[in-house]
């Protein structure tokens, strides 16, 4: 390793990260206990696999293959719209370096395997925030289904001890960002 490079390993998360991580333990905890019960750990197991990404590549697939002209747009617009994503959230997660909660907290519990280390920002949320701002401008109708299914993303990551409830609020954030900005490069006609 070359001098003066920090690597994660040697890297802190900010202090306002972890006075947040003290703030947020015993609402991670209390929630977190709902994991303990089996329907509940495997419903939002299951929704939280969906949004790995299976959910939204079938939205997208749907969306191009179903709906005309303007379901091809949105489609390449939720495609470039993630992966502008995935390189802000990757980037943020290396920098801030924030211990997941069940790391972090002995009696929070992981109740499906995270993806990858770090909690902030969640990225599941960012996405399904995304994705479900975009294919609503598009198609009004499409809410009905993608709001609650976003909503149990978000609410799936801090039950499932993944995430605290600012990772899940910074995500949401940012994905509504991104899809702003690809929905004024490219507004639904």
């Amino acid at each position: 390793m070359k001098p003066g490079v920090a690597t994660a390993a040697h890297l802190r998360p900010p202090r306002a990260l972890l006075l947040c991580d003290a703030l947020e333990q015993q609402l991670c905890l209390r929630i977190n206990a709902l994991a303990r019960q089996p329907g509940i750990r495997r419903l939002f197991a299951g929704v939280s696999r969906l949004g790995d990404g299976v959910f939204w590549y079938v939205l997208m697939v749907g969306c191009a293959l179903g709906l005309g002209q303007a379901g091809r747009l949105v489609a390449l617009q939720m495609a470039a719209a993630a992966l502008l994503g995935v390189a802000i959230y990757g980037l943020l997660k290396r920098r801030l370096v924030r211990e997941r909660p069940f790391v972090s907290h002995a009696g929070i519990v992981c109740a499906t395997p995270p993806l990858d280390r770090y909690s902030f920002p969640s990225g599941h949320t960012l996405h399904a925030v995304l994705f479900t701002t975009l294919a609503i401008a598009w198609f009004p109708l499409f809410a009905f289904l993608l709001v609650p299914f976003a909503l149990l993303v978000a609410a799936s990551r801090v039950v499932l001890g993944l995430h605290y409830p600012t990772d899940v609020l910074a995500g949401a954030l940012l994905g509504w960002m991104i899809a702003q900005a690809a929905l004024w490069l490219q507004p639904p006609f």
